[in-house]
């Protein structure tokens, strides 16, 4: 039972090395992590969670993504695949990515669900066993759909043109209570209106007795046969250097949710990778946009980021890679990474930002028998190396996926689209998308992005092929589980949040058992 009331505290400002020795250690403090770390608190349970990243209240966002993306995202905002030919945009803070997403959440279709059942042999894992889970979390988190006569012109153009082409569309449901339409998701909400987790289950299981240490990176994981002895973490400073203050746990249990990029880095530095599977499997959606130039001002940087979805190109057919649609928000710093061209060129882009639609195609990765995702490993010096082979399927998705977006923008009135290669194809009539099919699609020739990783470590029911089982406990292990988008087998064809919460209520019951 707890003995002692939660708090936060900031690892590398300890005053000295911590033992601690709690029911459960859990890493990572985003959906899943925090999630788990909730409900095992709930039920009096001592919960330690180690968070990599910073606490920053609402009090403490600037609006600013300038100092946003140093301090709320892995590689100050700079992530990428190792070729640098795809840029991931991932958090990192008290609360995870949840700090700094567009709160667009939707449950795992349950078509995916059937797939895994089929193809991975996963089991006890459906539509009708997730229901109340996912049922639980929208309450707590408040997801409710975000009304269109609420969306802005961004959206809006998604909405209109989508709608005009004959194109299935929906508004998108959003974990927010009072939002002011800011339109600052991405750099961390002001206002607190965003129901991020470290305003919702993170501060439930603080309530309940739960100890979270910011700032605490895992470093390796000591192991005593078949359970996990020990956490081994260190101190960062404000700049994410190592300090000399340790944290290191000695639980029962152990909670891996450090994301589809840091559990496998976690399990790999330790030495944990028994079948060669760690890291194997990894999904990103790869993501093209699209930027519509109007005449009329659409304000792309205020306003619920993302409120307007299609997935009318979600089931494509037999060897074809499924994509659907969204708009991202234009800030600055976002629209000068991703906007083609050079020089005068790209600074006349930048001069109609308040113009500027954009709109984004997700390509749903991991569902063909042949592909077998990217790959985490580490480099010669520790570090974490992600690569991530675009295959000429996902190439062609994210083709055809960018001539849907240019469509959309044009039906929605747009005088001229501009795709988001090195040299921009410049459309000014809907005549004009089949330029598009001469472009390079290549690495390095288009930005490629992702905001979604997925797998590295994934659930199934063979232990020489998965790395957990269908109730995410590490196959080689006794006391360890994984709970995070890395236990996917495949992408989704939704943005992951809600999954993975889903999937962290559903999973907290059997790991409650297991103490």
């Amino acid at each position: 039972m707890t003995d002692a009331p939660g708090r936060i505290l900031n690892a590398a400002a300890l005053r000295k090395d911590v033992d601690d020795r709690p029911d459960v250690c859990v890493v990572g403090s985003g959906p899943g992590g925090a999630v788990v770390a909730a409900r095992l608190a709930a039920r009096g349970l001592r919960v330690t969670v180690l968070e990599e990243g910073g606490h920053f209240p609402p009090d403490q966002m600037k609006m600013d993504e300038s100092w946003a993306f140093p301090a709320l995202y892995q590689d100050r905002g700079m992530r990428a695949t190792a070729d640098l030919a795809i840029t991931v945009l991932q958090g990192r803070g008290v609360g995870g990515g949840t700090l700094v997403n567009w709160t667009t959440s939707f449950r795992t279709p349950p078509r995916v669900l059937r797939h895994w059942a089929q193809a991975f042999g996963v089991t006890g894992l459906d539509e009708k066993t997730l229901e109340p889970h996912f049922a639980a979390v929208e309450r707590r988190l408040s997801i409710a759909p975000w009304p269109i006569g609420a969306a802005n012109e961004n959206n809006r153009v998604l909405w209109d043109g989508a709608g005009k082409l004959g194109y299935g569309r929906e508004v998108i449901r959003r974990n927010v209570t009072g939002c002011q339409s800011l339109g600052y998701c991405g750099t961390g909400c002001p206002v607190g209106a965003k129901n991020s987790l470290d305003l919702t289950y993170l501060d439930d299981a603080v309530r309940a007795g739960a100890k979270v240490y910011a700032r605490a990176r895992v470093v390796r994981l000591e192991k005593a046969g078949r359970r996990i002895a020990a956490v081994h973490a260190v101190g960062l400073d404000a700049a994410f250097r190592p300090t000399a203050r340790k944290v290191v746990v000695r639980p029962r249990l152990v909670v891996l949710a450090a994301g589809a990029i840091g559990t496998p880095e976690i399990l790999l530095r330790s030495g944990y990778d028994p079948n060669g599977k760690v890291g194997r499997r990894t999904f990103l959606h790869p993501v093209v946009g699209s930027a519509g130039f109007f005449t009329s001002p659409i304000r792309s940087f205020y306003g619920a980021p993302q409120s307007v979805a299609s997935h009318h190109f979600s089931e494509r057919g037999a060897g074809k890679v499924s994509y659907f649609l969204e708009a991202a928000p234009v800030h600055p710093v976002l629209a000068g990474t991703a906007f083609g061209g050079f020089g005068a060129d790209h600074e006349e882009q930048m001069t109609r930002l308040p113009n500027v639609n954009a709109l984004i195609a997700l390509a749903a990765d991991g569902f063909l028998p042949e592909e077998k995702g990217g790959t985490v490993s580490l480099r010669s010096d520790g570090r974490v190396r992600l690569d991530y082979e675009i295959r000429p399927e996902i190439w062609e998705a994210l083709r055809e996926g960018s001539k849907s977006l240019a469509r959309i923008q044009f039906a929605a009135g747009a005088t001229e689209v501009r795709s988001f290669h090195e040299d921009p194809v410049v459309m000014r009539g809907e005549g004009d998308v089949a330029l598009l099919d001469r472009a390079p699609w290549e690495p390095l020739r288009v930005a490629v992005f992702s905001a979604h990783p997925m797998g590295g470590c994934p659930m199934g029911r063979d232990p020489e092929k998965s790395v957990v089982d269908s109730r995410l406990k590490v196959h080689w292990l006794d006391n360890a589980w994984i709970v995070d988008g890395s236990v996917f087998p495949t992408s989704l064809g939704v943005n992951p949040m809600e999954s993975i919460l889903g999937v962290a209520h559903w999973a907290a019951d059997h790991i409650a058992g297991a103490t």
